[in-house]
């Protein structure tokens, strides 16, 4: 059982940046594919980025592509999401997700077994 941990989160104005961390539990984090995902209020949740296991596949949501950075350090089990030129519509509670190493149908929610509590991300105009 993985257990995924966020945390970064918090209020920034429009153009600012913010750097979130997600900790996972167990070594096995590194067989994993690691996601981003957000949800706003009334909104479905949505895909914002992916990595592989060895961080050289890597994937974003056309709407923070050239923005956002996804990393991940396998050796401290942690990935990060470093968010640049933030906008309003990035408002929401942002979970990072983990699951098997198949690129399958990777924006997809239900590709991941493990997820965290989130971590709500707020961007005033």
């Amino acid at each position: 059982q993985v257990q995924l941990v966020e945390s970064g989160g918090g209020l920034v104005q429009a153009g600012g940046s913010l750097r979130l961390s997600c900790a996972a539990s167990e070594r096995t984090f590194n067989y994993y594919k690691m996601g981003w995902f957000r949800q706003a209020p009334g909104k479905e949740r949505e895909f914002v980025a992916v990595i592989n296991w060895s961080g050289d596949r890597i994937y974003y949501a056309d709407s923070v592509k050239g923005r956002f950075t996804i990393s991940r350090e396998n050796a401290k089990n942690t990935m990060y999401l470093q968010m640049d030129s933030l906008k309003p519509e990035d408002t929401a509670i942002y979970y990072c997700a983990a699951g098997s190493n198949s690129f399958i149908y990777y924006t997809n929610p239900r590709q991941y077994d493990y997820w965290g509590q989130g971590t709500q991300v707020t961007v005033s105009s």
